[in-house]
């Protein structure tokens, strides 16, 4: 029996977020499905557009396609977790998530994945030993 769409999206993502990585196991909140490119948007329900995001994540990004890159202020597009890879545009340095290229940079500041909390939360996991994946 096949997948249903969400049970797919969650299975090909390890169930983890595809933004952060924090898998949905150490998180109090149940990971979501986002549209990549947001329904507002016209961004479709399939499977190539369609990623599993934690909870902060997915607040985050909202409808979001782009940003300001922090770094030269121009206008960046957001990774998109289906055409990118993730290891191009991110780096762990220890529970600071680190952006190896614009849209990494970019990604980073619009989903505010260094808040201070979510920092000390991977750092937490981390120190458990279950964390960078």
């Amino acid at each position: 029996m096949a997948d249903s769409l969400p049970q797919f999206v969650r299975r090909r993502a390890k169930n983890a977020c595809e933004y952060c990585q924090v898998a949905q196991e150490h998180m109090p909140t149940t990971h979501e499905l986002d549209h990549i490119i947001a329904v507002k948007h016209r961004g479709p329900s399939v499977a190539g557009n369609l990623a599993l995001a934690c909870f902060a994540c997915s607040r985050h990004k909202s409808c979001n396609l782009s940003g300001v890159d922090p770094k030269s202020g121009q206008i960046v597009r957001l990774f998109h977790p289906r055409r990118h890879k993730w290891s191009t545009h991110f780096v762990w340095d220890g529970p600071i998530l680190v952006g190896r290229t614009a849209i990494g940079r970019t990604t980073i500041e619009v989903l505010e994945i260094n808040l201070q909390y979510r920092v000390a939360f991977r750092q937490l996991l981390i120190d458990e030993g279950v964390f960078p994946p």
